[in-house]
């Protein structure tokens, strides 16, 4: 096996073509790590939740990072990590642009909002809560990738 970084480019790639990622959050020094769908444009992920733990810590903790992984041939693979800070896209004035963004790029991929448990405009769900739409500014990127030798 050879292990290698990857560049800034690379990195970049893998993240425009994978939609999983795993995001790590903390909360009073308890880490916290959960599979979510996401989509990468402008420096930014965007994805969409309901409120609830990731919610609440990210909006506690701003700062989160990210992997993404894809598998190669054989036992080979790439993996990419971000380091960022969450942004939440309420909806009121003053954040219309970013949400519509958010909107935009998400709904490009078929069923992006199921992770979400809701597709925007259901009738709500008891607790009658708000959908969330949040951004991840990437604000460091690395990855490596192992091939076979």
């Amino acid at each position: 096996m050879l292990i290698r970084t990857l560049s800034n480019l690379e990195c970049t790639k893998v993240l425009i073509a994978a939609r999983l990622g795993r995001l790590a959050c903390a909360n009073g020094g308890q880490p916290y790590v959960v599979p979510f769908y996401y989509t990468y444009a402008d420096n930014h992920l965007y994805a969409f939740s309901m409120p609830g733990k990731k919610i609440d810590w990210m909006r506690a903790n701003p700062l989160v990072s990210v992997q993404v992984d894809e598998r190669g041939t054989g036992r080979g693979w790439r993996s990419v990590v971000v380091d960022g800070r969450y942004e939440e896209l309420p909806d009121r004035i003053g954040y219309k642009v970013q949400r519509d963004r958010a909107w935009t790029l998400l709904s490009k991929h078929s069923n992006w909002w199921e992770p979400g448990a809701l597709k925007p405009g259901t009738p709500p769900v008891a607790d009658d809560l708000p959908h969330v739409f949040f951004r991840i500014f990437v604000t460091d990127i690395s990855g490596r990738e192992a091939t076979e030798a």
